[in-house]
């Protein structure tokens, strides 16, 4: 018989504020990552210290926000109020303290209650705040939310303000780097949301006049507008719509207090049926709500009194009061906007005709697709009970319970001998992987219905579960895992093509990587060292010295399943798939997947050549 495990005062423990977001990060961040993904923990902990700089602003105070991240060293200066001189250290190291608790001075904040700065404070190396106010300035520096160097009440001349400089620890976000397009959607969305707000990001301004507006302008081009945009404002809430002329799928941007809502919540739920509602009265028509919605690109954004959200990092809004006299956030939004679409409709029938065009439009495709649709469900749902295209995990994104949801996982490869390598490797709770056999149809200029009636795509499109809605997006991250060739190359173009023509948002949202995967092996009997390019490969080898064993990896079936674990782990290299905002989609598709015109050709010579001569002389080596 086995000793009893003891139980005394000696196993309780009590962690103090910064070992238990140490411990716990994702409490307080979601994931970690390494600046691949836009929800990764280094932009959150650059929003968290933002969020108070936003605020200060609201309240009325200061103009100007400016941020510069210079590696991985981020500043933010505000010109607000200033901390008050006494509390800065407590303000960013002791739990449950801050000025938002006091709804006076923060009626509709954006901020964390207390805990944002704390979290950024722990997580970062180095920490140091400012505060200067009255002529007079404190500051605080911290290691990991230790306080290692206090200096009180110094005369100055400065403006009034808070500067925040921190550095994101690396023992807890490994191998990160920010990249500078996440950082500047976050300032864009900011400065949309707070018309009149400056915000100054690398000696770059960003700054907006017609908010939510100018947000769907940056987002979707001139040509591709079924109507001008309409932008409707209120007290406590702005809304911006149109719809587009080719694009398939819903696309949403929307927020709370300034918070983007990117998984969404009660508000835009009430939103999306308030505008099926209105169209349907206009028109006294009992249009479909898919046939009304289909196309659509719009924003919405509300101020709530102390919002309720189900997700530390406020991903997704669970209020359904809007606070103080107001009534429920449904009854709001329905109101507001039947009021003000109908009036807006009333007054431009040239729009309303082009809406109504497309919805009767889009009921003709949904009725001719209505039976193909139908084969082609059933065929997937047949395909998943004995085939083995898609091994699932166990946890998916739209599982908004599961703290581990935003790690989800698809890994879509090519090929028995590499899907199983990282079927073998992977995280069977957040990692999923999807088999494709051979390349992919080239889909470009085809119509919704090839997605049913090619197996490949339908059977993806059910693993991804995206044909009614983005929001039923089954993983957060979809992977192409192809090999490093030309043949995967070309296979990761087909795919990029499909999600572009018929999936954009899943690009626009920041869903879509490509996985990087390691070009050569060097080890002797002591160290082994993974490159991804000829010049880490040159590195290694002069580091192991004198003769190391060098592999080739020339395709990812190659990889041991041993081996994969390290590439699809903590060390996962990702390069996300980032849209040219310079170019509409349709011109994207075109310029690549179109026929061959001169600029094409030209763009061939100077760019594919290098990467083949590149991947020759691998192959050689």
């Amino acid at each position: 018989m086995s000793a009893e495990t003891k139980y005394t005062e000696e196993n309780i423990r009590s962690l103090d504020w910064k070992e238990h977001i140490r411990m716990r990060p994702g409490m307080y961040i979601g994931k970690l990552g390494d600046g691949s993904s836009p929800d990764d923990g280094i932009y959150i902990l650059v929003k968290e210290v933002l969020d108070n700089s936003i605020d200060e602003y609201v309240m009325g105070a200061g103009k100007t926000i400016e941020v510069s991240i210079q590696g991985n060293r981020v500043i933010v200066r505000d010109y607000g109020r200033g901390i008050p001189l006494g509390k800065v250290v407590d303000v960013v190291s002791k739990m449950n303290t801050g000025g938002k608790y006091d709804t006076r001075a923060f009626k509709k904040s954006v901020g964390l209650n207390g805990v944002g700065t704390k979290a950024v404070n722990a997580l970062s190396n180095y920490f140091r705040v400012e505060s200067t106010r009255d002529g007079q300035s404190a500051s605080a520096e911290f290691e990991r939310g230790d306080l290692t160097n206090q200096d009180l009440l110094n005369d100055t001349s400065r403006r009034k303000g808070t500067k925040v400089t921190f550095i994101p620890d690396e023992s807890i976000f490994k191998n990160y780097k920010f990249r500078n397009e996440y950082v500047e959607k976050m300032l864009k969305n900011y400065v949309y949301l707070n018309p009149g707000l400056t915000i100054v990001f690398n000696g770059e301004k960003f700054y907006s006049e017609n908010g939510l507006k100018d947000l769907l302008n940056e987002n979707i081009n001139d040509s591709d507008k079924l109507y001008p945009i309409i932008h409707l404002r209120g007290s406590d809430i702005e809304v911006a719509m149109t719809h587009h002329k080719t694009q398939y799928s819903e696309e949403y941007y929307s927020f709370v207090n300034g918070q983007n809502t990117t998984q969404g919540g009660t508000h835009l739920a009430a939103f999306r049926e308030a505008i099926v509602r209105t169209i349907r009265e206009y028109y006294n028509k009992n249009y479909d709500a898919s046939d009304v919605r289909k196309s659509i690109v719009a924003a919405i954004s509300i101020k709530v009194m102390e919002p309720v959200f189900e997700s530390q990092t406020k991903t997704k809004l669970g209020s359904t009061d809007m606070g103080g006299d107001l009534p429920t956030v449904r009854t709001y939004i329905n109101d507001f906007v039947k009021t003000y679409l109908d009036n807006y409709l009333h007054k431009n029938p040239e729009a309303a005709d082009k809406l109504q065009r497309k919805i009767i439009q889009a009921e003709r495709e949904r009725k001719e697709l209505s039976g193909i649709r139908k084969l082609a469900r059933e065929r997937a749902k047949k395909a998943s009970l004995h085939n083995k295209k898609l091994r699932d995990c166990r946890v998916h994104f739209n599982d908004t319970k599961n703290e581990r949801n935003l790690e989800s996982t698809l890994f879509i490869t090519e090929g028995d001998s590499a899907s199983g390598s990282i079927t073998k490797s992977r995280d069977v709770n957040t990692q999923a992987v999807f088999s494709l056999r051979g390349k992919p149809l080239n889909s470009y200029g085809m119509s919704k219905k090839i997605v049913y009636e090619n197996e490949e795509f339908n059977l993806l499109q059910a693993a991804l579960n995206i044909e009614e809605s983005m929001e039923d997006l089954r993983y957060n991250n979809i992977v192409i895992a192809t090999d490093a060739d030309v043949d995967g190359m070309h296979i990761r173009l087909l795919l990029i093509t499909f999600f572009l023509q018929f999936f954009p948002e899943l690009i626009k949202e920041g869903h879509l990587y490509i996985l990087q995967t390691p070009l050569f092996r060097v080890r002797n009997k002591k160290e082994t060292i993974y490159c991804y390019t000829d010049e880490e490969r040159r590195n290694a080898i002069a580091k192991l010295k004198p003769k190391p064993e060098i592999t080739r990896f020339k395709g990812l079936g190659e990889i041991s399943p041993d081996e994969f674990k390290h590439f699809i782990g903590e060390d996962m290299r990702l390069d996300p798939v980032m849209l040219d905002k310079e170019m509409s989609i349709e011109e994207l598709l075109e310029f690549y997947m179109g026929k061959n015109t001169p600029d094409r050709q030209e763009f061939i010579i100077n760019n594919l050549k290098v990467e083949l001569d590149l991947i020759e002389e691998l192959n050689e080596n």
